[in-house]
């Protein structure tokens, strides 16, 4: 019997690590080459594994939810032309009708008299049964289960099986509901038939003694509430993942790089005029058009009058040099249930003002389904935040390690704001950075974002 052992690969540059998040196969599943086997997270992104082999899955390695070393072996495959006996069972098959042990089973749903208030129970159970057995008959043909990672996470909280959850999903995957539902009718089903007799489920209300009601029956008096349990008061989460090398990147930034912040406010009227005349316009109307849209198209206008915010400090054998870049990898920092991740768009200032839009639109989507590739996150030479979306006007970002700025798009709402010596109702935002102090001085800085402001004050001026 020929056995094929699948090891971890590297599918980032340099990382050591992954988390199996989910296997989308289980032992007996017959796999060809290319197959999508597992999703594991690395420290950067979510990544499907496909199968480097033909045949019968063997055996899981290692269980979900586990961290293991690039190189460690995760799942065997026995070769196709060996897998039926291989993986044929050694007993009898159980026949319908009687269990394993010779015990009359139960009778199929819709068959059998069931008697009012007797045999409901296992009925019921045996329906139930069939069902989950159906669904997981339609998982296993399709080779696994339909769900995001965050519902992926929710259903290993609350201890639910994603096989047992009938999906409702418009693509056939599980939703956040369907986990919720799930886990609910569980936990009714628990409670109805191990009921916890610790719990007052009536009252008895006590009746005063007189002479002779000595021998009156005692009154049950109700539990006194249960004290929440220690694990119920606090939660651990656990630094893993992107979580862990975010926190480690930041820390070397911060600790490394001297930052000093600059910020001015802004009247982005015009902008908000040009969104408007975007988002009617044929040609955008199948891309999304934001405030973020002509923030980018300013960074790299702005770039190219201060080329030094795009540089980054680099420390060589022979000491340190300034490395000063003629492209921008435009990184959009973006906040995903797995936490920060900072992709570019590769040679930003090559496209235009569309393809801008559709390159942004694609990022953010890539991004919160957690398909965000190693590649996209690397390489990127100067950053936005666009805190705005949390309702924040301004802040002091962390420079993304690699880089020499990071800007911060604030919220952008209506205030007043003196124009021609009248105070009007203007649409004003905060445009802020931070900045490595050992490559670019406060003249530069400084520059660099008044030239970002006064793009989104005359939006007109992209036209030089």
């Amino acid at each position: 019997m020929t056995t094929q052992t699948f090891v971890l690969p590297d599918v980032g540059e340099g990382l050591t690590e992954a988390e199996i998040v989910s296997w989308r196969v289980g032992p007996g599943d017959r796999v060809a080459v290319n197959d999508v086997i597992v999703e594991i997270e690395t420290a950067k992104s979510l990544v499907e594994l496909p199968s480097p082999f033909d045949g019968v899955v063997g055996e899981l390695l290692v269980d979900e939810g586990t961290t293991v070393a690039v190189g460690a072996p995760i799942i065997t495959i026995v070769a196709e032309d060996e897998a039926t006996d291989a993986t044929a069972p050694s007993a009898a098959p159980v026949t319908v009708g009687q269990t394993e042990h010779g015990a009359p089973a139960e009778p199929p749903a819709g068959e059998g008299s069931v008697l009012v208030g007797y045999g409901t129970g296992g009925h019921v159970q045996s329906r139930r049964r069939a069902v989950r057995q159906a669904h997981r008959e339609r998982v296993a043909a399709s080779v696994g289960v339909i769900a995001k990672p965050p519902i992926r996470k929710l259903a290993r909280d609350l201890g639910v099986d994603l096989a047992d959850v009938v999906p409702t999903g418009p693509a056939g995957d599980v939703t956040r509901d369907d986990v919720l539902k799930h886990a609910e009718q569980a936990s009714v089903f628990r409670n109805i038939q191990t009921p916890d007799w610790g719990t007052v489920r009536e009252e008895t209300i006590p009746v005063e003694r007189g002479a002779g009601a000595a021998s009156a029956t005692p009154v049950i008096a109700p539990a006194a509430p249960t004290p929440p349990a220690d694990e119920d008061r606090e939660e651990t989460i656990e630094v893993k993942g992107v979580r862990k090398a975010t926190s480690s990147a930041m820390v070397r930034s911060a600790y490394t790089a001297p930052h000093v912040s600059v910020w001015t406010d802004v009247d982005a009227t015009r902008t908000m005029e040009l969104v408007k005349r975007l988002k009617a316009s044929p040609d955008f109307a199948d891309v999304k058009v934001s405030p973020l849209l002509i923030m980018a198209r300013a960074v790299i206008w702005a770039v190219r009058r201060t080329p030094m915010v795009n540089a980054a400090w680099v420390d060589t054998d022979h000491g340190a040099e300034i490395r000063v870049r003629r492209y921008v990898n435009l990184g959009i920092a973006a906040a995903t249930p797995r936490g920060l991740l900072v992709p570019n768009i590769k040679d930003a200032q090559d496209l235009s003002m569309r393809d801008l839009a559709r390159a942004l639109e694609k990022l953010t989507l890539t991004a919160r389904e957690g398909k965000t590739q190693p590649a996209d996150q690397q390489g990127g030479t100067i950053t936005i935040t666009n805190i705005g979306v949390f309702g924040m006007d301004a802040g002091t970002p962390i420079i993304n390690p690699g880089e020499s700025g990071i800007v911060a798009l604030g919220t952008i709402r209506q205030k007043p704001w003196v124009v021609d010596g009248e105070v009007r109702p203007r649409y004003v935002t905060t445009v802020s950075g931070s900045f490595d102090h050992r490559v670019i001085d406060g003249d530069g800085m400084s520059r660099f974002i008044a030239d970002v402001a006064s793009i989104l004050e005359e939006p007109a001026l992209l036209l030089d």
